[in-house]
């Protein structure tokens, strides 16, 4: 079979496509036919040792799949052969077959495409953690999303507008905004590109506020870090929770005085820790989402789908923040 390999600390141009053994799925495991594997920022981090996991080499990334059972390990219950899944992974993905947990799949419902259900869970699954378990969202609330045309900041507008909030997406072009819109974003705002100096902070500061309403924003999503945090934390309301979900423009340094003068809260959004340590929790979240997906309230925007030759182009182009939804890999 073919995988996408990491054989040395580097970019995607590292990445080499080998073919190697069918693994034999052991004790409580699924060996797993992959339709898709999509594309998510720790693929782009855990090739150069920058994840928080550090799989020894050669792995393939790749943390996010769908595809059909094809073969049941020992002691494996409530799975059949021919199961359309998804499944969550640290890595192991980018590959014609995985050998997967079978605690960690979750059965796709009919109806529903596998190309397109590779793109739920990491995304959705963040973001639905983030909002309910961290964020407390309630209806009628404000709630400014950072990054909002990525794959997970798409995953915010469409949940935040189906639990009954007033949706304000920050991006960088015009036409990552029209796609925020057509996902049901009420606001706009089109912010620069960092570095800031003290001048464009504040401005971005006041745009914020001006997007965000008098009351300030009752949630900010950020997904980006960065220069672009702490003008969003000015714009936050009082009691007001900031969820920290991602940094791929950095690691901000924020000024916690901001936090007294509006009794905020800055909140970490850590989805992968919460899936080990609640999985009953996350059972329950994902299948809420799979319910809002039969109720056409969410929908996971794939712009484009590489084939396992190119994968390394889609790890390229997400990690040069230039993808629009979600990139997909897929094994046809």
């Amino acid at each position: 079979m073919k995988s996408v390999l990491s054989k040395e600390t580097g970019g995607p141009e590292t990445l080499v496509v080998e073919e190697i053994e069918i693994p034999a799925p052991g004790k409580g495991e699924v060996l797993i036919d992959v339709a898709a594997c999509a594309i998510n920022f720790p693929d782009t981090l855990i090739i150069r040792d920058m994840y928080q996991f550090k799989p020894p080499r050669p792995f393939a990334p790749g943390g996010e799949i769908s595809g059909t059972i094809e073969q049941l390990g020992e002691g494996v219950e409530g799975f059949a052969v021919g199961d359309r899944v998804i499944c969550g992974l640290g890595n192991g993905g980018l590959q014609e077959k995985v050998v997967a947990p079978a605690a960690k799949l979750f059965k796709v419902p009919d109806g529903i495409d596998l190309v397109q259900a590779s793109a739920l869970l990491m995304t959705y699954g963040t973001t639905i953690h983030g909002l309910k378990d961290r964020g407390n969202i309630k209806e009628g609330e404000t709630v400014l999303i950072l990054g909002a045309a990525g794959g997970v900041g798409l995953s915010a507008i469409e949940l935040a507008k189906a639990y009954g909030c007033r949706v304000v997406a920050a991006v960088s072009t015009e036409e990552k905004a029209e796609v925020a819109r057509n996902a049901g974003a009420d606001e706009v705002v089109i912010y620069p590109r960092a570095p800031f100096d003290k001048d464009t902070s504040k401005k971005l500061a006041s745009d914020f506020k001006e997007a965000v309403g008098p009351n300030g924003a009752d949630i900010v999503y950020d997904i980006v870090g960065g220069d672009y945090s702490e003008p969003a934390l000015r714009s936050i309301a009082w009691e007001g929770r900031f969820l920290v979900v991602g940094f791929p423009a950095g690691i901000a340094k924020m000024p916690l005085n901001l936090t007294l003068l509006k009794s905020c809260d800055i909140r970490g959004v850590f989805w992968g820790a919460f899936t080990a340590r609640e999985p009953e929790r996350n059972n329950a979240n994902i299948a809420e989402l799979f319910d809002l997906w039969k109720a056409g309230k969410i929908s996971p925007l794939i712009s484009e789908t590489y084939p396992i030759e190119r994968a390394h182009e889609a790890i390229t182009k997400l990690e040069n923040r230039g993808a629009i939804g979600k990139l997909v890999v897929t094994m046809e």
